[in-house]
């Protein structure tokens, strides 16, 4: 197992010093003012850029002037729809130092979902990337009549006046060349700091309110459990919209004094993981299973040797790490690791950037397959758990206690219990102000007693480690009265890198069945078997297609019990994605759109039953 060369941080800013998450960053631009802070693509001069943390402090403090000009009341609710970069930092802490709600979108979004949250929550302020977003948006614009000024970061005085629309300005026209003095706030730890609006897989969004402290304490506590120092870099690609990466890659880097690094996009990652080098990964277990089903493509295409060896290698250092756990004894194969290190290890962890000591995964659950493959080779992934509603973070593994198939033990001054149908209820200092708006569903989800119902199912051992076992409302029930939970079986599918969203149905009727969308390797897989054209529309409708995607299928679900078996496949043709509504912002399925989307595909799978 690889260590950090400083695995203890010495420079933790206490929640106390901090106080609100705008006072946790003028405490460490304070104390570490010299050190980089962030680093980000520099698109139009091809090159990375470092800024220090005085160089945010002077920047937000621009920033600050410029929202103080727009004469918002604290508790006024301003919006941020852009990717991940420093000036998505310099807008949040501008607006928090004033008392504002930040509130951000995920710039994939549909227009029509963005604007309903803009109106919902009332937003007067929207900071976009560019000026198609608001193309898009203004589309809609009467449901925008609430916003008092739109700002585009990339555009000019002369692209704005094309918009047609007073309110919209380019950020260079907007932004003073010097900030001005404002006496500093002292912000309310225990007021709203965001407006986070849950991507919903039915119905419309609801919004979270999270305080200062809610998020502050959970970064703390999250600090507590994963070690992160001033020498480590964060290669940040999750977006900043998603609760995970705004606590664990923005506000636990900057509490522990790490660096940041943006990434240009996912697509471009595997240029950037060689170019950045980071020692820490805070992903979803998407990516991971991306990383693995190119591992598995790469094997499968070569010698038998190579995947032999690719085989010990996992073995050897899985069992290695079981040894290091406690869970198991010293074999005499551990000898062979410095030679699998060299010859299979390190140049799959070189093609991460060669640095990392630890990697950290959650927002859905990651296959312990896929986990011990990664361990195995020498990168500790730890699993966690968390929604929006908490700040995220519930519980995780840590690297002295790690247990794959757990999401481990609450993080510090967190609490669990199990309610009715073992479903995980949750309290402590993370757990949300409640839903903007809402209050019956805020009285839906939380007790008198301030526990909030996660909807999930769990069991919890004697040491404490939390294992999911299910969700409440994600239950398929079929007609002969079995209970199958299908996201561990589309999990499950997913390992083979011919799939790229699988989902299974079977509610009501007396078998399961998939809806299968291929990836681009996949198609081209079938229609050479089929010793057809890779034509999508084509291979959907051969049924000597349907018959090698569920020998693909069955092959990947043959541990699940006999109950658990899938008898038919529909091949869809037409990706799934946030566009055209198939998948929430954070790429988890819509059943129920998708159940909508595919009526007639799926009356075909049962025609006759």
């Amino acid at each position: 197992m690889s260590k950090h060369p400083s695995a203890i941080n010495t420079d933790l800013i206490p929640v106390e010093t901090a106080r609100t998450l705008d006072g946790l960053f003028r405490a460490r631009a304070e104390r570490s003012a010299e050190k980089i802070a962030y680093r980000d693509y520099d698109v139009k001069r091809e090159v990375w850029q470092d800024y220090t943390w005085a160089d945010m402090a002077h920047a937000v403090a621009r920033w600050q002037t410029a929202l103080a000009k727009e004469n918002l009341a604290a508790g006024e609710r301003v919006a941020v729809m852009m990717r991940n970069c420093p000036q998505w930092v310099m807008y949040e802490q501008a607006a928090l130092a004033l008392g504002l709600v930040a509130m951000p979108l995920y710039t994939e979004d549909r227009a029509e979902n963005a604007a309903w949250c803009l109106a919902n929550a009332g937003a007067k302020l929207l900071l976009l990337e560019n000026l198609a977003q608001w193309e898009e948006l203004s589309e809609i614009k009467d449901q925008l009549k609430q916003l008092v000024r739109i700002i585009i970061l990339t555009a000019t005085s002369k692209d704005v006046s094309r918009a047609g629309d007073a309110r919209v300005t380019a950020l260079q026209d907007w932004l003073p060349a010097q900030a001005e003095a404002i006496p500093p706030r002292q912000n309310d730890p225990h007021a709203l700091a965001t407006l986070i609006y849950t991507s919903g897989t039915t119905g419309r969004p609801k919004g979270v309110m999270l305080s200062h402290h809610n998020i502050l304490s959970n970064a703390h506590g999250c600090a507590q459990v994963v070690t992160v120092t001033p020498d480590d870099i964060l290669l940040s690609f999750l977006p900043l919209s998603h609760t995970f990466e705004r606590t664990a890659g923005y506000y636990v880097p900057m509490l522990c004094g790490a660096t940041v690094a943006y990434a240009r996009s996912i697509r471009l990652l595997q240029e950037d993981l060689p170019t950045i080098q980071p020692t820490i990964l805070v992903s979803v277990p998407r990516v991971y299973e991306k990383v693995y089903a190119g591992i598995q493509a790469k094997l499968a295409e070569g010698p038998a040797l190579a995947r032999g060896l690719f085989k010990l290698a996992v073995d050897v250092g899985y069992s290695r790490f079981e040894h290091s756990q406690g869970r198991g004894k010293w074999q005499p194969s551990h000898a062979l690791w410095p030679l699998l290190d060299k010859l299979v290890a390190r140049k799959v962890l070189d093609k991460l950037g060669g640095r990392l000591w630890q990697a950290m995964s959650g927002g859905a659950a990651l296959s312990p397959e896929i986990s011990r493959v990664f361990i195995g080779l020498g990168l500790p992934i730890l699993q966690g758990y968390g929604m929006t509603e908490t700040s995220p973070v519930v519980c995780a593994n840590r690297l002295d206690d790690n247990l794959p198939a757990s999401v481990g033990k609450t993080l510090p001054g967190v609490e669990v219990k199990l309610g009715e149908q073992d479903a995980l209820l949750i309290r402590g200092p993370n757990i949300m102000l409640g839903y903007w708006d809402n209050p019956e569903a805020t009285r839906d989800i939380m007790s008198e007693e301030g526990w909030l119902n996660s909807g999930d199912t769990a069991h919890i051992d004697e040491q404490g480690r939390i294992t999911i076992t299910g969700r409440l409302k994600d239950i398929i029930v079929t007609s002969t009265g079995e209970k199958i939970p299908p996201a561990d079986m589309e999990a499950a599918i997913l390992h083979d890198p011919i799939f790229e969203h699988v989902m299974v149905i079977g509610e009501g009727r007396s078998y399961l069945s998939a809806l299968v969308v291929l990836s681009e390797r996949g198609w081209e897989s079938v229609a050479t078997h089929c010793n057809a054209q890779n034509d999508p529309k084509q291979l959907a409708r051969d049924e000597y297609a349907e018959e090698i995607v569920l020998e693909r299928i069955v092959r990947q679900i043959s541990g699940f019990p006999g109950y658990a078996k899938i008898h038919r496949a529909a091949l869809i043709p037409e990706p799934w994605s946030v566009d055209n509504g198939m998948l929430t912002p954070t790429l988890k399925l819509k059943r129920a759109k998708i159940l909508e989307r595919h009526q007639t595909e799926i009356e075909k799978l049962y025609a006759g039953h």
